[in-house]
Formats: structure tokens, sequence, C-alpha cells
């Protein structure tokens, strides 16, 4: 492990300042908690700029911000598309798919999955989407920040860094719930932008200037679109496999989906999320970029995940450093406490309620700190477990690949195709299940061929849907007026719940602003 130190009393007033900044807030925030609606949803009363900010802070975590840059350093800027096409989908999903969601007035994305199809479509989401928030989400963060607290304490065990990092994250956000975790991470996004904005800058000074990265890095390396044979991104895997995870991850991941739930309003979680969408333009300036300026300053470091890290210690003068490590650890917070809170809401929600009716509010909140504990516990254990992979990266995009495609086959055929029934969603998610195991077997674990993790995603979306189009067709439909406000259709955009505020300008346009940055931004860097 590379070492650093060198933190002045400056630095260590910030860091200081800021966690106790964070507790005091999620104490503060917790007097307002009367019951399940305000612990979970934050009373349904959230507004567009705290939505967005958190969408972002949430997604861009630690394991993001290491990822990207150590990727860039790697293999080059293709990773970037990840980012430019969760805009794309975050449009889509909040003209489309968020007005239905809201009016069907549910606290989880499997809530949705049962009055969509049946109980066993919602335990099996809700599975999985535990598994992913706490093996994946919520352990990587915590990896990824042991990873940066043993560059400053390099006799620091590693599970010891972990356990303190969880232990702040969760005390704020066992305290004060979903509204702790949006205003907290609302907080952490600007530190982010501006910790990031900063070392971007930095690194291209010490590269010498544009000039000197475009003169010594690979044409290719700084290019968004890959040749198909490309082992890192072909363009292949763009169009087919990037739009899968990103669907999974911007429009059914519980622990985004969450934050536009709780929108005081159809336009308010609209906003939110185009506003989300147009912060995931920056990472390519001030997160991915400094990867390939990294490629001048450190050839040779062991390890890509180190490039962010390194550029921050080695940069940054004190002072600037604590501000820096402070947006730092904020992404840290921010993704553990996101992954806690829905963790949590999805036990109490889609199994402790069901299972007991009766239990009134205030109990199931209890219900929900208990189990954020136990999760975060957890989470402490498997961790350090994620030095076993090759990145940090790699890591989140593998474990995606093989497990949610099924997932966003039901919603889609599910929103779509009123003949999608309960034995199809089945019988989708078994063949997708199953060809995930066969497919895993056979490239992870015992090397027989090679597949790129791009084509594992809609090669099982391809199984999943031709189980769920078979089993449907094999078994007589629901009637249509059971299941009219979990379809999609232009009666339940037109019914959800609206402001009535034109003050800011409509959706529908800054979706097309939206769209032609983007565009823009991918045309210039193909």
């Amino acid at each position: 492990m590379q070492e650093f130190g060198g933190l002045g009393a400056i630095d260590y007033a910030i860091l200081g300042i800021y966690f106790i900044g964070m507790l005091a807030l999620g104490a503060w925030l917790s007097r307002s908690n009367k019951g399940a609606d305000d612990y979970f949803l934050a009373g349904r009363s959230m507004l567009w700029p705290f939505i967005g900010l958190s969408l972002f802070a949430s997604n861009i975590s630690s394991t993001t911000l290491i990822g990207l840059s150590g990727d860039a350093y790697a293999t080059g800027i293709a990773v970037y598309s990840y980012e430019w096409m969760a805009a794309v989908i975050l449009v889509l999903f909040s003209l489309f798919f968020l007005p239905m969601l809201l009016k069907t007035g549910v606290y989880t994305m499997p809530e949705y999955f049962e009055r969509r199809y049946d109980r066993r479509a919602r335990v099996y989401l809700a599975s999985l989407t535990l598994f992913l928030n706490i093996v994946v989400d919520t352990a990587g963060s915590l990896f990824a920040g042991a990873m940066v607290l043993q560059m400053i304490f390099p006799d620091l065990p590693l599970w010891v860094s972990i356990t303190v990092l969880a232990i702040v994250a969760g005390i704020y956000t066992i305290a004060g719930g979903l509204a702790a975790v949006i205003y907290t991470d609302s907080i952490q996004a600007v530190l982010l932008l501006i910790g990031s904005a900063v070392i971007s800058v930095m690194a291209l000074d010490a590269a010498g200037g544009w000039q000197a990265v475009l003169a010594a890095i690979p044409a290719e390396k700084l290019s968004l679109i890959r040749p198909l044979d490309d082992p890192a991104l072909p363009w292949l895997g763009l169009l087919t496999g990037v739009p899968l995870l990103g669907f999974y991850y911007w429009a059914t991941n519980q622990t985004i989906v969450q934050r536009a739930l709780a929108a005081k309003s159809l336009d308010h979680g609209r906003w939110g999320a185009i506003f989300a969408g147009s912060l995931k333009l920056l990472p390519l300036f001030i997160m991915v970029l400094p990867g390939s300026f990294a490629i001048l300053i450190y050839p040779d470091l062991p390890r890509p995940d180190l490039v962010f890290p390194t550029l921050m210690f080695d940069l940054l003068p004190t002072g600037l450093l604590g501000l820096v490590l402070a947006g730092f650890i904020a992404a840290i917070m921010s993704a553990v406490d996101s992954s806690l809170n829905s963790a949590s809401t999805l036990v109490t929600m889609d199994f402790i309620r069901p299972r007991f009716p009766d239990i009134d509010s205030r109990q199931l909140m209890t219900i929900g700190r208990i189990v954020m504990g136990l999760f975060m516990l957890f989470a402490i254990l498997w961790a350090p477990q994620i030095a076993r992979f090759e990145s940090l990266f790699q890591y989140l995009q593998t474990m995606f690949s093989y497990l949610v495609p099924p997932v966003v086959a039901l919603y889609l055929f599910g929103v779509f195709w009123p003949r999608a029934t309960a034995h199809g969603a089945v019988m989708g998610l078994l063949f997708g299940l199953l060809g995930g195991i066969v497919l895993f077997m056979s490239v992870v674990v015992f090397e027989i061929f090679t597949l790129h993790f791009l084509y594992v995603a809609p090669i099982l979306f391809v199984f999943s849907s031709i189980g769920l189009v078979m089993g449907s067709l094999q078994t007589p439909a629901r009637d249509r007026s059971e299941i009219a406000d979990v379809l999609w259709s232009r009666d339940v955009m037109d019914a959800a719940p609206r402001t009535g505020s034109r003050r800011f300008s409509n959706p529908w346009s800054l979706a097309v602003l939206l769209m032609l940055a983007t565009a823009g931004i991918v045309y210039i860097f193909r």
C-alpha cells in the first residue's frame, strides 16, 4: 500500500468539523420522524435540488470516484460512457416511469413488482436488491474509503478503517432516516464537486497541460467510442450492455428510486432526476480525465485504484487537502448511508410489514433502525474480501452484469406489456438466474471461454425475456382493470400529482437540452 502523510492541523480541524456536523444533522433531523412515511420517504415532501444532489452523491460514491479515475488510467476514458448513458436513462425514467410510480404510492420497487405480478416477484427483487446493496454498494464504498485512511494511517488495519467509516455513516443514517440521507448527501455532493474540480485542475497542470496530454497519451485512450475488440468497453457492449446495467441502476434500484419517490410532486421528482442527469456530465472533466493526466505524472502505480488518492495527497497543499479529503470521505458516507437506508426500507416494507400487517408506523421505524444496524455489521465483515478483485470498478460491474438483467426484463415487460403474467415473471427470473449461473461458472470460475461482462447482460436479458413471454402465454392474462395503475399509459401520467407551479421550465424542454448537451460531449470525444 502506498503511504502518504503530511496532514496539518487545519486538515484535521476540517475533517473534525465535517464529522461532527454530519452527526449533529442526523440527530437534529431524527426529531421530525414521527413514523414510517417520515423515516423511509422523508414525508414525501422533498424538493428537486435536494433530490438531484442526493442522486448524484449516492451514485458518485468513493467506489465510482476511485473506479472512474483508475479505469481511465488503466484503459482510457471510455469508462465515462457509463456516466453519459446515465443522463439518457434518467431522462427516460423521469418522463415515462416516475409518473406511474408516484401515482401508485409505493414505498419500494419490490412493492411495485408485487402489484404488477405477485408476491414471488417482490421477494426475489427485494432479496436481490438487499444483496447488491450490502455486498456491492456498501461494502465497496467502505473498502474504497479504508484504502484512503490507510494512506494517512499506514499502521491502521484495514478492518479498523472499515469499521470506523461504517459506524460514523451508520449513526446519522439510523437516527435521521431518508431525510438525513438526502440533506447530508446534498452537502456531500457540493464538497465532492469542489474537491474533484480542484484536483483535476492541479493534475492537468502537473501533467504539463492539455497539449502535453494529447501528445503523450495514445488517441484511443482519449476516445469514448472503442473498437469491437476493445477489452475494456467495445462499442457493441456500449449499445447493449451499458444501457441495461444503467437502466437497472437508475430506474429499478431501490437506493436510487427511493429519492424520487420522496418527491413533493411529479414536477419536483422530474426536475430532480434531470438535474442529476446534468450533474452526471461533469465526471468526464473532474473524475475521468484526471486518471489520464496521472499516466504522465505517475506512470508506475502498482494498482489503478490508487490514482485518485495519490493525486489528492500528492498535489494538494495543507488546508486544501483537508477540504478535498472531507469531500472524498463525504462520497464514502453518501454511498454507505444511501445503501443502508435502502436496505432497511426493503426489509421493513417488503418482509416485515406484509408478515405483520397490524404493526404501527412507529414500530416499523424502530424495526428499520435495528435492521440498518445489523446490515452495517455485515458490510463491515464483507468489505475486506473486495481486495481479491483486480479493480474496484471491475468488482462492481461484474456483479451487476450477472444478476440484474432478469429484473430489467420483468420491469420493462411489466410496464409496457399488459399480457405479462405472474407465471411468466417466475419463468423469466428462472431463465435469467440459471443462465447467469451457467455463464458465471463457465467464464469466471472455470474460464472455459472468454465473454466480456457487457455481453453477459444482454444475453441474460434475452434469456429472461424468452422465459417471461413463454410463461405468460401459457397462463391467462389478468384483467386490465386490476393492473391499470401499474401499466404505462397517458392517463396514469396525466393523473400523477403535480405542484401546479410553472416557474421552472417544462421538464420535457429540460430533457431535450440535456440530451443535446450529452450528444455534444460524445461527439467531441468520440
